[in-house]
């Protein structure tokens, strides 16, 4: 064949535009693919300074973040918002002063009434003084760390379902396809542990309706995939396929890599499809994590008071107590982003009983965390954030008793609260109505959290971005501002 003829042949679609961006010097990803695999093929792994942006855009106040969703939706009402003065106006209609004929879901658009439901639970100051923060009396272990806590009041969020509810929380954008927060920060900041994740995600059940929840939620949508974050399982194998089958031997394995590393190589160099050397990656940290895996999930050089801080499920695997322990132990070890999932917070009916269940499960273990964080220096640089999709609503959802009730979503307003990481602590920011309906001082949107969260982490939103399809993304899409007013 005419070597013309061949070279046609050879010209595909993919080949031209490829070897195009390489003959141009565009090819910013494959730089930004290769310092974070530098990290693991380089001498001196685990400095952290060699990441996709080449250093943050300044000095960090915070090395990592641990993020526990309660996926569900909290009610504000009933933990952390406190409103005395609805007691007054049980069974009462819902203003429509109030309710302004805003959107409702499908579940209550429908009902006759809009009975008011006060909280039937106490609520306490912590510290006990006339400016402490009220916290319910189904928290009074995050009651006692309060003091570390920055509370705002003022959240909102533009969705009412629970899927694109999660999905903007994780991603930045209600439909599906973005990066995860967590993915973004692995790719801005890359990793400062050779042999783990960047990104790792802990998933305790919970008590009560359960939401779907989707791998996508942690997924790395349009960057490399190595940025994915990893599901440790509550399982004798943590990670599915992570031990040698029977008859091989570590010897062997490391000889299969290498041969494939060989042939993927090659097939790097006929496409260059960074995709290849993403997978790569994750057979190397595959590879090393058979080591390093075994030993985060094994409790036994752990304090036993340490454990019984954390609650009597502490050495209970997937317990949200046993998730919490972990989650401090991948801090210890330098991963960036942790994300904690607590499903079961859905209460359209039978609140009183569940919220019951979930804060059991919730409360002590999450106060132990910020604490055992603290006491080991790490709560400095380790920004915690607790957070639902959005909050509940005044109103019942259904019938409403003296001692049951049931709340619908309400993206209107609702409480999260952050600890560590520079951000100020025992503070509220943020103020909402005598309805906890709407916010009257301060509102933040979930742009604006992540916002505040990457300046934290030393980088800048507005230029944390990634070009796909022709287009510069980022985790706060087109919007986002950086609320100073919570920052030491």
């Amino acid at each position: 064949m005419h070597p013309f003829a061949a070279h046609r042949l050879g010209l595909t679609r993919r080949r031209f535009f490829a070897d195009t961006a390489r003959t141009l010097g565009a090819g910013l990803g494959l730089a930004a693919l290769d310092s974070l695999l530098g990290p693991h093929a380089r001498a001196g792994a685990g400095d952290s300074s060699s990441t996709a942006l080449g250093a943050p855009h300044f000095a960090p106040r915070a090395k990592r973040v641990i993020y526990m969703h309660m996926e569900g939706a909290p009610s504000q009402l009933d933990l952390f918002d406190h409103k005395p003065g609805l007691r007054e106006r049980f069974d009462e209609d819902l203003p429509d002063s109030i309710r302004q004929g805003q959107r409702l879901t499908g579940m209550t658009s429908g009902q006759a009434r809009f009975p008011v439901a006060p909280s039937m639970f106490r609520f306490s100051r912590y510290p006990n003084r006339e400016d402490g923060i009220w916290v319910s009396e189904l928290m009074p272990h995050v009651g006692g760390a309060a003091s570390e806590l920055c509370f705002i009041h003022s959240m909102h969020t533009e969705a009412i379902n629970h899927e694109p509810g999660i999905t903007f929380f994780q991603t930045g954008h209600q439909q599906p396809g973005r990066p995860s927060f967590g993915s973004w920060l692995s790719y801005g900041l890359g990793s400062s542990n050779r042999d783990l994740p960047a990104f790792v995600v802990l998933i305790t059940q919970g008590q009560g309706n359960m939401q779907a929840l989707s791998s996508r939620f942690w997924g790395s949508g349009f960057l490399p995939s190595q940025h994915q974050g990893c599901r440790l399982r509550a399982a004798a194998s943590p990670v599915l396929y992570l031990n040698d089958p029977p008859g091989v031997a570590r010897e062997d394995r490391r000889a299969m890599l290498d041969l494939v590393t060989a042939l993927d190589e090659e097939e790097y160099a006929r496409t260059l499809d960074p995709e290849v050397r993403a997978r790569l990656a994750q057979y190397e940290m595959a590879h090393r994590m058979q080591m390093s895996v075994p030993e985060l999930t094994d409790f036994a050089d752990e304090d036993p008071r340490t454990l019984d801080e954390y609650g009597p499920e502490a050495r209970k695997p997937g317990s949200f107590a046993a998730n919490c322990v972990l989650a401090r132990r991948l801090a210890e070890r330098g991963v960036r982003f942790i994300q904690l999932y607590l499903r079961g917070w859905d209460q359209h009916g039978n609140l009183p009983r569940e919220i019951r269940l979930q804060s059991k499960a919730f409360d002590q273990p999450a106060a132990a965390l910020v604490r055992d964080l603290a006491r080991r220096g790490l709560l400095d640089d380790t920004l915690v954030i607790w957070a639902g999709e959005f909050g509940r609503t005044v109103y019942s959802q259904g019938a409403l008793t003296a001692t049951d009730y049931g709340r619908d979503h309400h993206p209107r307003c609702f409480t999260v609260w952050l600890a560590g990481g520079g951000v100020k602590p025992g503070i509220r920011f943020g103020r909402t109505d005598d309805f906890s309906y709407n916010i009257v001082e301060n509102p933040v949107g979930v742009h604006d959290l992540h916002a505040t969260l990457l300046h934290q982490l030393g980088l800048d939103h507005e230029r944390l971005v990634h070009r796909h399809e022709g287009r510069d993304y980022r985790l706060t899409d087109v919007s986002g501002r950086v609320v100073r007013e919570i920052l030491a």
